[in-house]
């Protein structure tokens, strides 16, 4: 891939600060795209909330995905679960899902709630790994949090990450935060995100133009498929 200038069309700032970009530096962070999440026999639906508009994301996330991988940007993806003996499950957690109604670890329609390899905890088919894609398992909302990512992209030279996924006021932006405190420089892509419910996903979009862009950049995907497809 040749080097891409910044993205103009993203807000609130020409992504990334540094000025251009390539599949050298730049990795495409997919998260927790899973059934437990987004199906609606799954351990949000179980919950009592709302898959739609998570679901919504699943159809320019399959895009996204093709562009990227024709372009040679990195893909990682995120899962959230739990070992299945629950050992990693900390108490604070396991209470507050105890009290909503889906426990983690108890028996749904897509096996065990949260729990590693049971149905529920793997990615949607339409936006799963291929192979070589790595994929990083994670307890917490957050993809840093007692995981090797960091140490992964380091390994690779990434310096900007591109981020889409779901929950977008929850795992996404928790990862935000993350990467941004290690010094990343982060582009959300709004459409490719979703929540429990709009007003949850706008108040996060909204918090990124404080500042500057206090966590990072966002913008519609579009603009970026237009910048990949100009790489095919």
């Amino acid at each position: 891939m040749s080097g891409f200038s910044s993205l103009s069309a993203s807000r609130p700032y020409a992504w990334p600060l540094a000025g251009g970009w390539d599949n050298t530096d730049t990795a495409l962070l997919m998260i927790d795209l899973q059934r437990d999440f987004l199906d609606p026999e799954g351990y949000f639906a179980r919950l009592g909330e709302d898959t739609g508009h998570g679901r919504r994301v699943l159809e320019p996330a399959r895009r996204l995905l093709a562009a990227a991988r024709r372009a040679g940007l990195r893909v990682i993806h995120t899962r959230e679960g739990h070992r299945p003996d629950l050992s990693d499950l900390n108490d604070t957690k396991r209470l507050r899902a105890e009290s909503a109604g889906a426990a983690i670890g108890s028996h749904g329609p897509l096996g065990r709630l949260l729990v590693r390899g049971e149905p529920g905890w793997e990615i949607i088919d339409s936006v799963a790994p291929e192979p070589g894609e790595p994929v990083v398992d994670k307890c917490g909302n957050g993809a840093f949090y007692a995981t090797d990512l960091e140490q992964l992209l380091r390994r690779a030279g990434i310096r900007n990450l591109i981020l889409c996924g779901v929950t977008t006021d929850v795992c996404v932006s928790s990862t935000l935060r993350e990467a941004n405190d290690r010094g990343f420089d982060c582009l959300v892509l709004e459409d490719v995100c979703g929540a429990a419910r709009p007003e949850l996903h706008d108040a996060v979009f909204e918090g990124l133009e404080r500042e500057g862009g206090i966590f990072g950049a966002f913008a519609n995907s579009g603009a970026l498929l237009a910048t990949l497809g100009a790489a095919g």
